[in-house]
């Protein structure tokens, strides 16, 4: 006999076909939330992941950071605390049934306000920016009704605010996520001064930053910053900072037309041969003949 949590999946999944009725990323009258659409496995890539909630209504996918696989399917949500650069891959998609999922966009302001109006014990350890959790039945009864309001635009444009606010709540509030989300949000914690060099890198990829530089901004230490950052995101500065780069020229080839030696210049690199060879080595493939597969697909697809 179905339970009202398969009532609840099965409408969103209705919402969501409705509302996303082609493959590919899009976008709502309701500024935040964003939704998906694929209809076939895809394989694993680099992907850049900015803060916010994500919940998967139909199909699976994954996401691995570092030796770390993540998985989240309708029965848990994915939560994103500040940008993260994980290998994302659609494992369970298919024409009848395609993987379907919503993306809300979170203001990290908006919720180190919410947890000020949350208290809870304070903690200052650094917690990883990306983690899955088991989706509670008040969260996603939260997401069905911000996925009604697509169809009620004039009551979206002031009630939508406040479910969003409560999708936070619930998050924040949830035994898995919330102390994890609150140490990313704690002000002065070590997770939010990792915030803060992660802001200054996305500011400044294209640039010669130093360590020391992102260290100062981050009120830490060198040695501090290296370990903190890399239990928040997987990785050092220096190699966050590269995969940057790497994705910015990446969407300059596929959105901009230019060429891989403009890309490369553009984002930071002196040598074409160096920009070709670490290129390859996140992509699998040489920048020219990436872009070209990728715009393959996409014209297979669409």
């Amino acid at each position: 006999m179905p339970n009202a949590s398969d009532a609840v999946t099965a409408e969103l999944v209705s919402l969501v076909m409705r509302h996303a009725a082609s493959d590919g990323t899009h976008g709502t009258a309701i500024p935040a939330l964003h939704l998906m659409r694929a209809s076939a496995p895809a394989q694993r890539l680099p992907a850049v992941y900015e803060p916010g909630v994500v919940l998967v209504v139909q199909g699976r996918k994954q996401a691995t950071l570092g030796t770390e696989l993540l998985s989240y399917d309708p029965l848990h949500c994915l939560v994103v605390s500040v940008t993260m650069l994980p290998l994302a891959q659609i494992v369970e998609a298919s024409p009848e049934r395609p993987y379907l999922c919503l993306r809300l966009d979170v203001d990290p302001r908006e919720l180190g306000a919410l947890v000020l109006d949350t208290p809870e014990a304070p903690t200052t350890a650094a917690a990883r920016g990306l983690n899955v959790a088991r989706v509670s039945a008040p969260l996603l009864d939260a997401m069905l009704r911000l996925l009604r309001l697509l169809d009620t635009p004039r009551d979206a444009a002031v009630l939508a605010p406040l479910v969003q606010r409560e999708i936070l709540y619930r998050v924040l509030t949830s035994g898995d996520l919330g102390p994890r989300l609150r140490a990313l949000s704690a002000a002065d914690s070590h997770a939010q001064r990792i915030g803060r060099a992660i802001e200054l890198l996305k500011r400044r990829f294209a640039e010669p930053v130093r360590v020391e530089e992102v260290a100062q901004a981050a009120a830490m230490s060198p040695s501090s910053l290296h370990q903190h950052f890399k239990q928040v995101t997987t990785m050092s500065p220096l190699q966050y900072q590269k995969m940057l780069r790497l994705h910015h020229a990446r969407q300059l080839m596929l959105v901009g037309g230019i060429d891989a030696a403009l890309a490369g210049h553009r984002v930071g690199y002196e040598s074409p041969s160096q920009f070709s060879r670490e290129y390859r080595r996140l992509f699998g493939a040489p920048p020219k003949a990436d872009a070209a597969l990728v715009r393959r697909a996409v014209t297979i697809t669409s």
